[in-house]
């Protein structure tokens, strides 16, 4: 398995903007090999929020189809030039080849 991840700095009070935009239908969505995608909001600190997007895929090579494909293409020429909202502080990214993935009794059952 292939691990993404993207992680906002948001400013306080702005999570629901970035949740919004991974919540909707998107190309991504589509994809073969997409496993799931999971949006996480840390809003402990008092200052600004954090907003993590794990995106799973069976392979790397199934995010490479997706790095390639005309959708993801598209989107990134439709919104050259453009700045990122001005509520979003800083972006990290990350890539991980998972090494183990257990599925615990929750799953197992169905929940």
């Amino acid at each position: 398995m292939f691990v993404m991840t993207r992680t906002m700095v948001i400013e306080k009070g702005n999570s629901d903007k970035v949740i919004a935009r991974f919540s909707g239908e998107n190309p991504l969505d589509q994809m073969e090999g997409l496993v799931d995608i999971s949006v996480m909001v840390n809003r402990k600190s008092q200052e600004q929020e954090e907003v993590v997007v794990v995106i799973r895929w069976e392979s790397q090579e199934a995010w490479k189809n997706w790095e390639k494909s005309d959708a993801h293409i598209q989107g990134h020429k439709n919104s050259r030039g453009q700045q990122p909202p001005a509520f979003i502080l800083s972006t990290t990214v990350q890539m991980y080849d998972a090494q183990v993935v257990k599925k615990g009794k929750a799953f197992l059952n169905g929940v």
